[in-house]
């Protein structure tokens, strides 16, 4: 007869997500499905992003300043739905990799208006080539069709939003 061994003695531990719990009331609440899906979409950018060392909030930013040369942090923290503070300190981080410079602004001298460096226009070409792997990898479940409507339902759910 066989002695059992330690691999046969323990169960194989489930793969994230797969543990059966019951979830019936939790089930029909749309946040709660939301929460679960930003929390694989965010695993799978970090680590399709890993060697950048970028997080989403980061990469929208540069992406927003990019396409906006001469945005202000403010109006930044208001497009992104986030407090000055935390804007102000997201803008620090990426001015320190020089991948971002302050400029005063010509209107408002108060106001500081941000442009991507010549490191950051380098970085976000190797930044897009990532993220559009991260992207296909999690838009190859979905026809072009529903990723459009899921965009759609996703907008005006965030136009609706009680807090947005």
């Amino acid at each position: 007869m066989d002695r059992p061994t330690v691999a046969t003695l323990r169960p194989e531990k489930p793969r994230r997500g797969e543990i059966d719990l019951r979830k019936s009331r939790l089930a029909g609440l749309m946040g709660f499905h939301l929460r679960l899906a930003q929390v694989a979409v965010y695993r799978d950018f970090m680590a399709a992003t890993a060697d950048l060392k970028i997080t989403p909030k980061q990469y929208a930013v540069l992406e927003l300043i990019a396409e906006n040369p001469g945005v202000s942090q403010v109006d930044l923290a208001e497009a992104l739905l986030m407090d000055r503070a935390t804007m102000m300190a997201l803008v620090d981080r990426l001015e320190t990799r020089d991948l971002i410079e302050r400029r005063a602004s010509a209107v408002d001298r108060r106001r500081q208006t941000l442009f991507v460096t010549p490191a950051g226009e380098s970085f976000l070409e190797s930044a897009r080539e990532a993220i559009s792997t991260h992207e296909a990898r999690l838009l190859e479940a979905f026809t072009e069709e529903e990723t459009a409507t899921t965009i759609r339902l996703l907008r005006r759910l965030q136009k609706n939003s009680i807090n947005a």
